[in-house]
């Protein structure tokens, strides 16, 4: 690959990473644009190194995304957060995991569904927390 393609693919995950956490930060969330933008950026960093190495040695580039899921499943744990019986964090933690498979899909050179995802993932952060605010949450007394 070309330092060129590199340059690009790098760009097109940090901005859709950038994109997904400007929503998540100017709805004062913990993971804003520094973390999707990192996360993304490390994910296509992951699948482009895969895409160097099996394009000179062969092998399976689907190794290392199998590997960045499992990692970020990691992080997504640790922004959730028990408090009682409430749980915290749930939708910061997927909206991560999405960041990554972005991440991934700008190395792959896909980025015409990155487009779509970024659009996809902003339009269920922000749609749905306004369904969410409009039905009625239980009463944390009433157990």
């Amino acid at each position: 690959m070309e330092i060129k393609d590199f340059i690009i693919r790098l760009l097109v995950a940090m901005v859709a990473g950038f994109l997904i956490g400007l929503e998540r930060q100017l709805h004062h969330k913990s993971a804003g644009v520094r973390t999707n933008g990192l996360v993304a950026m490390g994910s296509a960093i992951f699948v482009l190194i895969s895409l160097e190495i099996t394009q000179d040695r062969g092998g399976d580039v689907t190794r290392i995304i199998g590997q960045i899921v499992t990692g970020i499943g990691f992080l997504g744990a640790g922004v959730i957060l028990h408090q009682g019986i409430n749980v915290q964090g749930l939708t910061t933690a997927a909206t991560i995991w999405c960041s990554s498979a972005i991440g991934c899909l700008a190395a792959a050179g896909y980025f015409g569904e990155v487009a779509v995802s970024v659009l996809a993932v902003v339009f269920v952060n922000m749609a749905f927390r306004w369904l969410d605010d409009k039905i009625k949450k239980p009463d944390n007394h009433e157990v």
